[in-house]
């Protein structure tokens, strides 16, 4: 595979990298999605919680309005069982006290013991249920 590939990887790491140190220098908080969303449906911090959902929402569908095309996306999953994995999500970040955008990018590269030792838990249960599953052999 040619470097070329792997350039849209690369560019989406770095806005993203961008996007979290722009939100901690201007807004002085942390871009973990889970937080901001639990915000947003508490009624705190309403205007800039919005604007930054609404920004993961309509971003892609404006970049595929854009480019006029839109990304293959296949879902082989039931409704209920996405439903259920949701919930798992928020019930973890919640015993973690944060999620993967806010431990993995910003906590990570901040060196936080507590980010490296989540980040690692996430990454280790990440594995082990994909290969209980059978996405991974």
């Amino acid at each position: 595979m040619s470097l070329a590939a792997y350039l849209p990887a690369l560019g989406g790491g770095l806005l993203i990298g961008a996007a979290v140190v722009l939100l901690l220098l201007v807004n002085g908080r942390v871009a973990g999605v889970s937080g901001i969303f639990g915000r947003l449906l508490a009624g705190q911090q309403r205007a800039s919680s919005l604007a930054f959902v609404l920004g993961l929402v309509l971003g892609p569908l404006l970049l595929s309005f854009w480019l006029q095309r839109q990304p293959a996306l296949t879902v082989a999953t039931a409704w209920p069982q996405l439903l259920l994995a949701g919930l798992l999500v928020g019930f973890g970040t919640r015993l973690g006290s944060g999620c993967t955008s806010g431990h993995g990018i910003l906590g990570v590269a901040r060196g936080s013991r507590r980010s490296l030792a989540a980040t690692a838990v996430f990454l280790l249960v990440g594995l082990a249920t994909a290969t209980l599953v059978g996405v991974l052999p």
